[in-house]
């Protein structure tokens, strides 16, 4: 009995990330997680740094989710991001910088 406990709550907190995911509202606009970082320095290098794809496919998003806000609009439901397909594609850009700001850090400090 006590091994199936984890494999029930495993499901049960998916199914809490997917009903909390479409409650936040930005899936309905077309965005993906990564592209509703606040933007601070370390965020805005790591933006510098994507790949010309991921930026342009970003921007695209972003300028679609401020033109349906305008409107009061969302997208139609086959449209919105899904829970499986949000990956985290800045995540590890952003990581990167602030590991190296910190790094930096350290070494002014010396």
């Amino acid at each position: 009995m006590a091994s199936r406990a984890p494999v029930a709550t495993g499901r049960l907190m998916l199914g809490f990330r997917k009903w909390y995911y479409n409650l936040c509202g930005f899936n309905k606009l077309g965005l993906m997680r990564d592209d509703t970082i606040y933007e601070d320095e370390d965020v805005k290098e790591a933006i510098r740094r994507l790949p010309e794809d991921q930026y342009n496919d970003r921007t695209f998003r972003t300028k679609r989710a401020l033109d349906l806000s305008m409107k009061q609009q969302i997208l139609p439901k086959e449209m919105w991001t899904k829970y499986e397909e949000d990956v985290p594609y800045l995540t590890p850009y952003v990581d990167e910088v602030i590991r190296e700001r910190k790094e930096k850090e350290e070494w002014m400090k010396k």
